[in-house]
């Protein structure tokens, strides 16, 4: 590319931040590499407000999920050692994990094919969001209470941190070494990564870290400090920047830490049970994009956005981090992308989305009878969105005329019917499923009052009315919590509401009754931990 061509790949990269470009909002960093070498470097926007700190080349952040593939990249180093094998059972190295009536292999983990339950989610249910502090025996804890799975390991795909967590584990088990040591002495040191560590205690002083901001709800806007109490390890515990990670990219080309084999190990897919092809490699999702091989992986943590994009046959890659919680780094991050390869052999126009009257009929709230699953579809702007137990995401046309969530980490793609009725969805592993629109002013089912047991979640659920509303109080393993809204959708299926500073988190549930028609307990499925049970005390079975 010529000079004149980064040039003006800098001032579009310039103007994409220009919004960010404030002394009265956290803000945003963007890096473009091409072939190894950082070309672009830029930022806009406040590391503290209330000091009146800027953003500059060396500010730091957590990176959160983006660390995954720094797990990964240390499990096969030690297999490539011959210290493990990726085929190998979990409990060889985690005996104290539950028997799941599977096998679940360190490469399930490392796929998010474990079926494993998401610690974040288990802890949620039990009344503890990401704001409280808890230990890493707490999150242990936690997976180690479950008994059952989200699905056979293989068959299917779903996001875990307690995958991540595990593996981590596993590192200092074999090493004897911490994990942020291993990856210190390993990784990070020999690339010269100097601003890359994996910090556990979200209260330790980081040189250079930019303050994470969420907006403060209310009429009177502005910020506040986001609040995290989680430890952080192999799931998400880097705080990294972008000239650090781009010493990473180059690594992908140069291979002066693992060599060749440890990218394509890493890059390596795995197909489902099924044979169908699962788009999460090794802490890294492989996909096509415009017509070309992007691989990347996103981060999110309260206040701390991250994306990160590689388009190797194209030799360039995106790093896009915020600590502005309101920020979308994912889409930010594409539209450099798309001003880098525009024109390029073989890359793909963007595609339109369907007009205005297509979209129409699309908004309203969707319900899987067959597994009491809801949607919520919106347009923002004309944009199509979907919401699923409200995590959004926005949707873009396919090639066959669907519209597919634009996030990797979302297997979602979606058609409306003819009669605007129902909405046939495909997700992972090639599942499908038909959402039909809901009619609003459901009423919430009769006998619901009483109290609820989960042993995998430890807590008891207590469902009875509060200022004139029935709500759920919740006594779990380490605190307790409430009131949460309950709301009906339909029949014996309603939306319990738990606590989350991300966004506003629901899970979908099912009333279970006995032959008699009583009320024996809640079927509860949220995001990332599905076929919870809580079984009414008292009930008769």
């Amino acid at each position: 590319m010529a000079d004149l061509d980064l040039m003006l790949l800098d001032r579009r990269v310039a103007r994409l931040l220009a919004p960010w470009d404030r002394t009265d909002l956290p803000g945003m960093t963007v890096g473009v590499v091409r072939d190894g070498e950082l070309v672009v470097h830029r930022q806009a926007g406040m590391a503290s407000l209330e000091l009146g700190v800027k953003l500059g080349p060396d500010s730091a952040f957590r990176i959160a999920s983006v660390s995954k593939q720094f797990t990964c990249a240390a499990i096969l180093m030690l297999a490539a050692e011959g210290r493990l094998g990726v085929a190998d059972d979990v409990h060889a190295h985690l005996p104290e994990l539950p028997d799941f009536g599977a096998r679940i292999t360190i490469a399930h983990l490392m796929h998010n094919t474990s079926g494993l339950r998401d610690m974040l989610e288990i802890m949620r249910l039990g009344g503890v969001d990401l704001s409280v502090p808890c230990s890493r025996a707490d999150l242990l804890a936690g997976i180690c209470r479950q008994r059952g799975l989200n699905f056979a390991p293989g068959s299917r795909y779903m996001y875990s941190n307690s995958n991540f967590l595990l593996l981590g584990l596993i590192v200092e088990r074999l090493t004897g070494e911490t994990l942020p040591d291993f990856l210190d002495t390993r990784i990070f040191a020999p690339l010269g990564m100097l601003r890359t560590r994996m910090v556990e205690s979200t209260t330790d002083v980081v040189p250079h870290l930019a303050t994470g901001y969420l907006p403060r709800n209310g009429d009177g806007g502005g910020w506040m400090r986001a609040a995290h109490g989680f430890p952080l390890g192999g799931e998400g515990g880097l705080v990294s920047s972008v000239e650090d990670l781009a010493l990473w990219v180059r690594n992908m080309s140069t291979g002066r830490v693992g060599g060749a084999a440890l990218v394509q190990a890493l890059e390596t897919q795995a197909p489902f049970t099924n044979g169908r092809s699962n788009n999460y490699a090794r802490g890294l999702q492989v996909r096509s994009y415009r017509g070309v091989r992007a691989v990347d992986h996103g981060g999110l943590w309260p206040g701390y956005k991250t994306e990160f994009l590689r388009v190797p046959e194209t030799g360039f890659a995106v790093i896009c981090i915020s600590n502005n919680g309101a920020s979308d780094p994912y889409h930010l991050a594409h539209a450099v992308l798309d001003a880098a390869i525009e024109a390029r052999p073989g890359v793909h126009p963007v595609r339109a989305l369907p007009p205005a009257e297509a979209l129409a009929g699309l908004p309203g709230r969707y319900l899987d009878p067959a597994s009491g699953a809801t949607l919520d579809m919106t347009l923002n702007g004309g944009t199509p969105m979907g919401c699923a137990n409200g995590v959004p995401f926005q949707l873009r046309p396919t090639a066959d005329g669907r519209l597919a969530a634009s996030r990797s980490a979302e297997d979602f793609t979606a058609a409306l019917s003819a009669d605007g009725d129902t909405l046939e969805v495909e997700a992972d592993a090639g599942f499908t499923s038909s959402y039909r629109r809901v009619a609003p002013g459901a009423a919430l089912p009769a006998g619901l009052e009483g109290a609820y047991e989960s042993p995998d979640i430890g807590a008891v659920w207590t469902l009875a009315e509060k200022d004139g509303a029935l709500t759920v109080q919740v006594a779990g393993p380490l605190m307790k919590n409430g009131p949460w809204e309950i709301e009906p959708i339909e029949g014996d299926v309603i939306r319990i509401y738990p606590p989350s500073n991300l966004y506003r988190a629901w899970l979908d549930v099912r009333v279970l009754r006995g032959a008699d028609g009583a009320v024996t307990g809640l079927n509860v499925n949220g995001g990332r931990a599905r076929h919870l049970v809580f079984t009414r005390m008292g009930a008769r079975p």
